[in-house]
């Protein structure tokens, strides 16, 4: 099994999500300077990690979208490749148009940092296979711009299709619906806020987020 991380300028959680697929999958990880026009060859799994990618000017994610790796990173999600976009990467995967809708500014205008449930909406994705019918789970946020946010009938099609994955349980943020991650129409790309990299071992308070790199990479 492969996997690559994607490093963008101002990246802060790309070695977190590297320890984390290592130590919970065994797959060998590359990290992936974002202005590199080639992806390492016969990868499973791409993961756009967390941070403040150039210095989350603009808009969050905004110019890391335009960086020249994610054009490679999209034509691996044509392929079937398995892309997970976690916090800072969720909001690069919305302005990428890999995923619709934006993520705001949290409804109370503050940064949230602090462990939070979560329901498994749906657990018959290729991200949610190995909770094997848990229907609750625990990780962690840290942002200042987490707040999902859709019109209407972009809602009403996530909801209808299965394409929401994760909810909070008490929502940090302001999410509509309570929404904590979403997967594509394929179910291929899957951006999350909360952080299953800070999540996969027990001494960091839970071992839930192991399950869904697990879960990422067994089904490739």
């Amino acid at each position: 099994m492969k996997s690559a991380v994607v490093v963008f300028p101002g990246s802060n959680c790309d070695r977190d999500c590297k320890v984390a697929i290592e130590r919970s999958t065994g797959a060998s990880v590359e990290m992936v300077w974002h202005a590199e026009t080639e992806l390492p060859a016969g990868l499973d799994l791409i993961v756009l990690p967390g941070g403040f990618s150039y210095g989350d000017y603009l808009r969050c994610g905004a110019m890391a979208a335009q960086s020249p790796v994610m054009a490679e990173v999209k034509k691996a999600a044509e392929r079937g490749v398995a892309v997970v976009g976690i916090c800072n990467g969720f909001q690069v995967l919305c302005e990428a148009y890999m995923l619709p809708g934006a993520l705001l500014r949290n409804a109370s205008l503050k940064y949230v940092c602090k462990p939070v449930s979560l329901q498994v909406t749906n657990a018959q994705t290729r991200f949610t296979a190995a909770y094997q019918g848990r229907r609750e789970v625990k990780m962690t946020v840290g942002n200042g711009e987490g707040n999902f946010f859709a019109d209407q009938p972009t809602l009403d099609r996530l909801e209808g299709e299965g394409q929401v994955v994760f909810r909070y349980m008490e929502n940090p943020n302001g999410s509509t619906n309570d929404i904590a991650a979403i997967v594509n129409p394929k179910g291929n790309v899957l951006g999350m806020m909360p952080h299953p990299d800070r999540a996969f071992e027990e001494e960091l308070g839970s071992s839930d987020g192991a399950l869904l790199f697990q879960s990422a990479l067994q089904s490739a």
